[in-house]
């Protein structure tokens, strides 16, 4: 893991970016039942001391002491989790869940990557907080998202004595989150989850928002539950172990929210360096926008949290057309964000400037634009008509007029995304 950690430190060093303020949290529906707040929580560390005992990369001649804890409350409904955002915090879960509640059983889910690297920490500091750990790791990979994986670990959960107050904690990317939460939702008819991301994809999209679920032979997601995390926990020390090909499948949910909510974030994005990110405002800035869509639309039936999904309808049929093999999931949204901003030109307006400049961005954080000689694109309309925006069989589409700005069309048609497919 060395070579790898040293390219990913490569990109965490220096100056952070500035990625602006936070959002006061009042955009778009204004609904008096869902409340979004966010503040900064004043907790300071000697950034030498950390840098010896946690390996993070401060450059020298910075201010001895900087902000480490970036903390938003997200508030839907009845239901309020706070998300903690900063270095070293996998040695400070246990401390965290034990403000929510008292010592119990807790069942880590994870996989066969990420458990030999980030559980060990986890379940120390969970025994250290007082609480009884037990490790079910599950095989690393798409294939693990089943209902049949679901009731291996429900299995092992009552194996191991967890019962109704125990809590599921997800550690590792956005299969595990998603297979965790849906584990959390259905154990005893509901238990609490923790949502400690390991990927950059997660940190800032599948983490959080309640969506847990498990894809079934038809198609990506289809069976599943909203069932909201009490705590969200996104260590950004963990990017240093991620590979480039990984890093860059999180910054395709990072570009998705740019396109669909805020332009100065796409501008902003096209002028970063790439080693001088500073992630944790970045995800950040993603956990607030979606956090603003999500308390409009919870349970996503009125349309607006359909608009996370830009890009999905096309690059869930990616996706599935490959059994889920050779291209991740960020690299389909990418393929899909492509194939939406071509219906666009025609359904929305989208200028094609405009659609240029997206596809540019994608390739600046190496992400696929085009299809692979001799896809079998036929294996994506197949899997279209299992796509969860449709209804009735009739066509509910994500499209843009402007970078910054998205809406759920009823005019597109099949032919337009065959057409915009075709062109992949």
């Amino acid at each position: 893991m060395s070579g790898i950690q040293a390219s990913a430190a490569a990109i965490l060093e220096g100056s952070p970016v500035d990625f602006g303020p936070a959002s006061d949290g009042s955009g778009g529906g204004g609904s008096s039942g869902m409340i979004y707040l966010h503040r900064m929580e004043a907790r300071f560390v000697n950034s030498e001391c950390f840098r010896e005992s946690h390996g993070f990369p401060f450059r020298s001649g910075k201010n001895q002491y900087r902000l480490a804890v970036i903390s938003i409350e997200f508030r839907t409904g009845q239901h309020s989790y706070l998300v903690l955002i900063g270095p070293g915090l996998l040695e400070t879960v246990g401390e965290a869940i034990k403000e929510k509640l008292a010592p119990s059983r807790i069942a880590i889910v994870s996989d066969t990557n990420v458990a030999p690297l980030f559980a060990e920490p986890v379940k120390k500091s969970l025994t250290s907080a007082g609480f009884d750990s037990v490790l079910i790791t599950v095989p690393a990979g798409e294939q693990s998202k089943t209902l049949e994986q679901t009731g291996t670990v429900c299995e092992q959960m009552l194996q191991e004595s967890l019962d109704r107050q125990s809590i599921v904690i997800g550690l590792g990317g956005g299969v595990i989150g998603d297979l965790s939460g849906f584990v959390a939702a259905i154990f005893q008819r509901g238990i609490p989850n923790v949502q400690i991301p390991t990927t950059l994809l997660a940190m800032v999209d599948s983490s959080i928002g309640g969506k847990t679920g498990v894809n079934a032979g038809a198609g990506k997601n289809l069976i599943g539950a909203i069932h909201q995390p009490m705590l969200v926990i996104d260590d950004v020390e963990i990017l240093k172990t991620l590979p480039s090909r990984e890093l860059s499948q999180g910054f395709a949910e990072i570009i998705k929210h740019a396109i669909i909510a805020d332009a100065e974030m796409f501008r902003q994005l096209q002028d970063v360096d790439l080693n001088n990110v500073d992630f944790a405002s970045l995800i950040r800035r993603n956990v607030e926008i979606k956090a603003r869509i999500v308390a409009n639309d919870e349970r996503d039936r009125n349309g607006e949290r359909a608009l996370l999904n830009f890009g999905h309808t096309v690059g869930h049929g990616v996706e599935r057309a490959t059994n889920y093999q050779g291209i991740s999931h960020g690299e389909a949204v990418s393929l899909g964000m492509v194939a939406a901003c071509d219906v666009s030109i025609n359904k929305a307006g989208l200028p094609e400037k405009q659609r240029n400049a997206i596809v540019d961005l994608l390739q600046k954080f190496e992400l696929p634009t085009k299809l692979p000689p001799n896809f079998p694109r036929q294996k994506i309309f197949d899997a279209l008509k299992f796509d969860k925006k449709f209804e009735r069989g009739e066509i509910r589409f994500v499209v843009t007029s402007k970078i910054g700005s998205a809406n759920l069309s009823r005019d597109v048609t099949m032919d337009d995304i065959r057409t915009a497919v075709g062109a992949l």
